[in-house]
Parts: C-alpha cells; structure tokens; sequence
C-alpha cells in the first residue's frame, strides 16, 4: 500500500487512478489493475484483480451514534480472481467487498472495535461489527446477508475474548457458547491492528470468519505514526 497525494489521483464515472494503479467496473466485475512495489524490501508487484458480486447490496449504517461514521457491504457475496505477473502468482476463491466513510478522522469517534464476517452454508454471509466508541454506549451491528444482496439483522451471540496478539492487542469475538471461538491462523499483525482465521459458532452453525481488531488510540499514537512509513510509503 502506498499513500498517494491528490495529484496522483484521476477520477470518472468508469475508473479511479491511482498512481500507476487503478480500478474501474466493467459491467460484470470490479477490476484492479495493479503496478506497485512491496515494502520494506522493494519488489513489484504487478497483475489484476477482478472481484465478481454475485449481487450488489444497498444497506448502509452508521457506526456511531451521531452517524457520522457509515459502513456497508456492496458486494457481500462475491467471487475473487487474481492474476499477478510480479510476483508469478493466480488464484481464485469467495470475495467480500464492503466501503467505510466518515465526516471526521476516525480515531475522534471511536476506541477500538472487533468485526468478523462468515460464509454460511446456505451462500449468505454473516457480519459482526462490534464497536467502542470514544462517548456513548458501545454498539452491535449483527448483518446477513443473502446472495441475492438482501440484509437481515440477527441477534449477535456473547462475547469472548480471544487470546492478545503478538503486539500484546486485546481482541474479542461473538461466538455461541457451546462454541468456542478459537484463533486458526493469524494473517496481519501490527502494533495497532490484527487480522486473523477464526473458527466459531454463529446461527447453529460452525463457521470460520474472517477477523480483525483495531485499536485507534494506538493508530495515532507517536510511535506507530514513525513507523507506518516503513510499511506506507507517501509519494506525491
């Protein structure tokens, strides 16, 4: 990921550029076309990917109270294809593809939240988002959503909490009691931010999510804000 100024950004109605890299819908799929380098240790990373929607989803909801902070998924239940020339690598599999927005930075508004998606046996998937926000009471987005790009609220199970990441992170999970919720494999983990395989139980049914906790105070804290550009590189 390389954060880029305006200047380096072109927008239509069909394609987003950024850098040398862009998006565009083709009527069908969102294509990424990508031409970047990988850091610390510099390597091109070259290739496309296509994300396939099996429908497009409407539901948007506000994370806070004050609804300045929004999230929703716009292709819940989607296909994945990538094909990537640097380094040689193809593979394909189920996608999700969701949007988050907001009319302040986000670290105003919240402390830290948990959120996990599952695909469930009938083709839907299930979203949790669990949040802390900075005032006010702590909020509880529970979301299915079906193939057809419909969403249902369900009533989230309890919480657990879920051993500390490498980077000392709390993190927790909604998982049903006589489920325990368990780490399979961990695939980012930072000092503000950690994502993960879980296998956990959710609507009757066994499932493996897609997890992920961020800890905003830490985001913005000195230390990580020195050591992003390591990981971030900025080009005008």
């Amino acid at each position: 990921m390389t954060e880029r100024s305006r200047h380096s950004m072109q927008r239509s109605a069909h394609e987003f550029v950024v850098g040398p890299s862009s998006l565009r819908w083709d009527g069908s799929a969102l294509v990424f076309d990508l031409d970047e380098w990988s850091v610390p240790l510099p390597r091109r990373v070259r290739g496309q990917v296509r994300v396939l929607p099996q429908a497009l989803c409407r539901f948007v909801t506000g994370l806070d109270a004050l609804g300045r902070h929004r999230w929703g998924p716009i292709a819940p239940v989607a296909r994945v294809e990538v094909s990537l020339s640097d380094p040689a690598a193809r593979w394909s599999g189920h996608a999700y593809l969701d949007s988050n927005e907001g009319d302040e930075p986000v670290d105003r508004g919240f402390l830290e939240w948990d959120w996990s998606r599952a695909g469930l046996a009938d083709g839907s998937t299930a979203v949790i988002y669990d949040v802390r926000p900075c005032q006010g009471a702590e909020r509880v987005i529970a979301q299915r959503f079906a193939p057809d790009g419909s969403a249902h609220a369900f009533e989230p199970p309890p919480r657990q909490r879920l051993p500390r990441s490498k980077w000392g992170l709390p993190r927790t999970m909604r998982t049903e009691p006589g489920t325990p919720a368990r780490v399979e494999q961990t695939l980012e983990d930072t000092p503000f931010y950690v994502r993960s395989l879980l296998s956990s139980g959710l609507l009757g049914e066994q499932v493996t999510s897609v997890h992920e906790t961020l800890d905003l105070p830490r985001l913005v804290s000195l230390p990580v804000r020195l050591m992003l550009p390591w990981r971030m590189p900025r080009r005008r």
